[in-house]
């Protein structure tokens, strides 16, 4: 499984288990998922550039696990699909504002290290997490639109994994090409 899809497997099970079941194990499904990720990647040696995404993960499922549990009908409930695509567009643009886009340090994983300081890593970086904030951007305010109707909430929110995990592995695909030309 490609190194950038890894990161999202907590928002995907959040999104499936939520849907199938409940918002309450949907939450609690992303937050045993990222806790176990984050703890892998540190366990491995990995730096906290690798992990902004689990970081970013433990803290949402944490925060909509407690309202969830808390108060099982939460108004929030209609929001939290749309809310955490936001949550994680707020991540990306952060992230590409501090000239430290979110994917580096999961590219640092997969591309050897002698590659890292040049300017075509750094670019094909910024390319991909813009393309990531662009589709939570889109995802979480249409999410917000439906209101928690989770018919085409589910598509949409699928959707606004699988359009830019296949462009990142295109690009990144013929970005790795290039290189080796």
């Amino acid at each position: 499984m490609s190194a950038f899809i890894r990161p999202f497997l907590p928002w995907i099970a959040y999104a499936v288990v939520g849907a199938v079941t409940d918002w309450r194990w949907g939450a609690l499904a992303g937050l045993v998922l990222g806790g176990y990720q984050l703890l892998a990647l540190r366990r491995a040696g990995r730096g906290w550039d690798s992990a902004v995404i689990q970081v970013c993960s433990v803290v949402y499922f944490v925060l909509v696990a407690a309202v969830a549990f808390h108060d099982p009908h939460s108004s929030l409930h209609a929001y939290a699909r749309g809310a955490s695509c936001l949550w994680l567009a707020a991540a990306a643009w952060g992230s590409l504002l501090l000239r430290r886009p979110f994917t580096l340090g999961i590219a640092k994983l997969d591309v050897p290290a002698q590659y890292w300081s040049s300017p075509a890593f750094y670019r094909v970086n910024a390319v991909v997490t813009t393309v990531w904030a662009a589709a939570f951007t889109i995802t979480g305010l249409l999410l917000l639109a439906l209101h928690g109707d989770t018919r085409p909430a589910l598509a949409i929110n699928i959707a606004g994994f699988v359009i830019p995990a296949v462009f990142t592995t295109r690009y990144t695909a013929a970005a790795r090409a290039r290189r080796d030309t």
